[in-house]
């Protein structure tokens, strides 16, 4: 039973898709099972294990629909995907996916340049994919994941309102949540806070997560941030793959394993072995050569005496002093 003083946050492993989109590699499919495997065995309850979109468009995902048949032999897992379009997304629901994630833009600028569709083309294509949903596949969820919510690196500052109205526009579409993103890495925790709250008040229980990119190196600081405003849902990539292809300048997700134990050492319960987690990294060792893997706990371990927060010991041994050398 769970202590309900420490409480649960989920972290929603993207690397499947926002990861492995954003490089030019293609990952084996066989690597890529086990890897979804690995990243489930370690203790992740939904993973995004890839998007519904043409091969001839993002190759790296031409095996979705494999892809996402094994996920859900995988006991426990919530199994999650991406879809810009009707088209897509009616692929999706046949695969029968537990939940659908919107790319919805805040910026008619980015909204062009990543789904060739205006703002308020994608309004109307969100309101066709609910009805579809609705009619045909009721158990699936949706959300909007709503991008460059804090800034835009093709149009440039984003204000608090033209966002908000983007989110309240999702709502009345009848999405079942409504997450924000943070495209572009322009995200300050000041910012995360206020539009974070700003969210929960205008759409209550349709305020969904949070999904940051590390570009200025605030990710982290931005998921405190989050969670001071009460994010529970909080997306993160192995090794810190990803970044929009179609935003200039946007690098990688927040590292899932460095968000794990910012997590369990704050005290929020995750579930997840952060050991096992790191150990899966191999499998990207492996199956990308040459690809940049990012991150800090797989280099300096856990510290000594560590415990999560449900009172679990690491399964692997913690070091007996300084790796670093002498301290300074």
């Amino acid at each position: 039973m769970k202590n309900p003083s420490r409480p649960a946050v989920l972290v929603s492993e993207v690397g499947p898709r926002d990861g492995l989109q954003s490089i030019k590699s293609v990952m084996p499919t066989a690597a890529k099972l086990r890897w979804i495997s690995a990243l489930a065995a370690a203790g992740l309850k939904e993973i995004e294990v890839g998007s519904f979109v043409p091969a001839r468009l993002l190759p790296q995902m031409a095996d979705i629909e494999e892809v996402v048949a094994h996920a859900l032999t995988i006991p426990g897992l919530h199994v999650a995907v991406l879809a810009p379009n009707l088209r897509g997304s009616q692929h999706a629901f046949e695969a029968g996916v537990h939940k659908l994630t919107l790319p919805v833009s805040v910026t008619n600028e980015h909204s062009m340049a990543n789904i060739r569709k205006t703002t308020a083309q994608m309004v109307d294509e969100v309101r066709a994919i609910v009805a579809l949903r609705d009619a045909q596949f009721p158990g699936v969820r949706i959300e909007a994941g709503v991008s460059v919510a804090f800034g835009c690196t093709i149009a440039g500052a984003v204000s608090d309102d033209q966002t908000m109205r983007m989110c309240l526009a999702m709502g009345e579409c009848g999405v079942d949540e409504v997450g924000l993103s943070d495209t572009s890495g322009y995200a300050n925790p000041a910012q995360v806070r206020r539009l974070f709250r700003r969210l929960q008040t205008e759409l209550g229980s349709k305020a969904g997560g949070a999904h940051f990119h590390n570009t200025r190196g605030q990710g982290l600081a931005n998921v405190v941030a989050a969670l001071d405003a009460g994010v529970m849902t909080i997306d993160a990539s192995q090794a810190g793959l990803g970044g929009c292809p179609y935003a200039p300048g946007a690098t990688g997700n927040i590292v899932t394993e460095d968000l794990t134990f910012l997590l369990e050492a704050m005290g929020y319960d995750t579930g997840i072995d952060i050991d096992a987690l790191v150990a899966a990294r191999a499998i990207l060792a492996d199956a990308l050569p040459g690809e940049a893997l990012y991150g800090h706990v797989q280099d300096a371990g856990l510290p000594k005496g560590f415990r999560y927060a449900d009172g679990r010991e690491p399964s692997a041994p913690q070091p007996e002093g300084c790796l670093l050398g002498a301290a300074q």
